[in-house]
């Protein structure tokens, strides 16, 4: 009983809503996405982000640009690559990163996954690590698949790493796509797959699949977050997904945070906007002011698919419609988690308990429960 009421506990952090407000619009970024090196041990069809001809930056390079990153007020790192755990120095880095007080994650395909590896990432901090897998079966489009990698699932089972799967949905991985989805939420574990998208010529580099079962895939997902499946993505982006396949224009729906709430840092040590936006400056001379200059409407906004800016720019937004979107599909996994394990009675006492301290951490539910107690006085 006790694990089942960590993982609700664990549940309600993810959405302090209070905070994520604040940071929405303070004037500091939320995120950086760091390559941690250009190199990977696959090369996926659709993957615009690999080059095995450069070698690794250095771990004096890498930070010295994670402390900058830092000085901007940055409270997330993403350690993306290429396949960041192809760094000799990983472990090392992520170590870094939480000294420095930063919420870090890792976005890997898992195929160098170990068991010691994965006890090194977990003592060094790791807050969350995200598998990618496409399909069931590797194929000439991508090797990312469940016959590969299961295996290594397994090995974050006990761990203390926030396990997330995320797949990428196109022509090549329509058949099998979904059986990824089941296999994670089967499994409790938060998992999404996305529609492909262009490189950054807006060229699509593999058949993105029929619109007719794609939107299907799209709907099927939004059903199964409304009945509370831990599916690993917001309403708000479903939806977002279903209009790219409308051909809808929406850039008017939202103004483009990327280069400022949100962005990346080449294994250069190169400005990126996002991964499909790229620029020649350093990091190093990059100040908080060049950052917010990048907050505007920008011409590549219609048609976007780089799905984590237009997420964190839909929030900054609009943040009540997206917010609006997300309590109830949270609250019935959580309702999910507890009936399972205690039943309906004693999942209400348990549910009371562990919302309690995020009632007092918000002020509105604070007054109103103040105020209650003052009538029945």
């Amino acid at each position: 009983m006790s694990a089942v009421i960590d993982k609700v506990r664990r549940n309600f952090r993810d959405i302090n809503y209070a905070q994520a407000l604040r940071r929405a619009f303070d004037d500091q970024p939320m995120q950086c996405s760091l390559y941690v090196t250009d190199q990977c041990n696959l090369d996926c069809g659709y993957c615009t982000e690999y080059d095995n001809s450069v070698p690794h930056p250095t771990f004096e390079q890498l930070t010295t640009w994670i402390r900058k990153i830092r000085s901007f007020g940055t409270e997330r790192i993403a350690l993306v690559g290429g396949e960041p755990l192809m760094h000799p120095e990983i472990v090392e880095l992520v170590r870094f990163c939480k000294g420095l007080g930063m919420s870090t994650s890792l976005t890997t395909n898992g195929f160098l996954l170990n068991k010691q590896l994965v006890a090194d990432l977990a003592a060094a901090g790791l807050d969350v690590m995200q598998i990618s897998i496409d399909r069931v079966t590797p194929s000439a489009v991508t090797k990312k698949s469940l016959k590969t990698v299961e295996r290594k699932l397994e090995l974050l089972r006990d761990s203390r790493i926030k396990l997330h799967l995320t797949g990428v949905i196109c022509a090549d991985t329509l058949d099998e796509c979904e059986q990824v989805l089941d296999f994670g939420l089967s499994r409790d574990i938060p998992t999404e797959i996305r529609l492909v998208h262009a490189d950054p010529e807006g060229m699509m580099r593999v058949a993105p699949g029929e619109r007719a079962r794609l939107r299907g895939i799209i709907e099927r997902m939004i059903e199964r977050k409304r009945a509370g499946e831990k599916v690993h993505t917001t309403r708000a982006l479903l939806d977002y997904q279903l209009g790219l396949l409308d051909g809808r224009d929406m850039t008017q729906e939202w103004v483009c945070a990327a280069g400022f709430k949100l962005f990346f840092v080449s294994a250069k040590g190169k400005f990126f906007e996002c991964s499909m936006r790229h620029t020649e400056r350093d990091v190093m001379s990059m100040t908080l002011e060049d950052l917010k200059a990048y907050h505007r409407r920008k011409e590549c906004q219609n048609g976007c698919g780089v799905y984590c800016v237009v997420g964190v720019s839909m929030f900054r937004d609009n943040p009540g419609r997206y917010i609006a979107g997300e309590v109830m599909p949270r609250l019935r996994q959580t309702w999910n988690d507890l009936t399972r394990a205690s039943g309906k009675l004693q999942a209400f006492e348990i549910l009371a308990d562990v919302t309690e301290p995020i009632r007092r951490r918000l002020p509105v539910l604070a007054r109103d429960r103040d105020d209650s107690t003052s009538r029945r006085d």
